[in-house]
């Protein structure tokens, strides 16, 4: 059974502050915002990971140690990997690569942007 569902994603996701979530893509992905710019997705009906950005060095090494993470589906295999449930990723780590993923959107706003949504 996996650590991590769609649900649990979205849970962690929502505890972020200035977090949307849409379906801009289609009814069933999933897409976390903060600010306007995604940081996590995810297929709800379908679930077989979540797409996460990731710092490019960091993705490399994740990648190389744990079969669960790949180089993201349909996404730019720099700055995105995903996360499988099931595998051998501890669900402890997928909570902290969501805050990872947060975290570098944020940091990537301008200081403006910071401003009017409160970061």
């Amino acid at each position: 059974m996996p650590d991590f569902n769609a649900e649990t994603i979205r849970d962690r996701c929502l505890t972020k502050p200035a977090v949307t979530e849409c379906f801009p893509f289609d009814a069933s992905t999933l897409v976390f915002k903060v600010a306007g710019k995604m940081f996590a997705l995810c297929d709800i009906d379908h679930f077989t990971g979540v797409n996460l950005k990731c710092d490019p060095e960091r993705a490399v090494e994740l990648r190389e140690r744990y079969v669960g993470i790949e180089p993201g589906w349909h996404m730019s295999k720099v700055h995105w990997n995903t996360v499988r449930p099931g595998a051998d990723v501890p669900a402890a780590l997928v909570m902290e690569l969501i805050d990872h993923s947060y975290a570098l959107v944020v940091a990537s706003l301008t200081r403006k942007a910071r401003a009017e949504h409160g970061l």
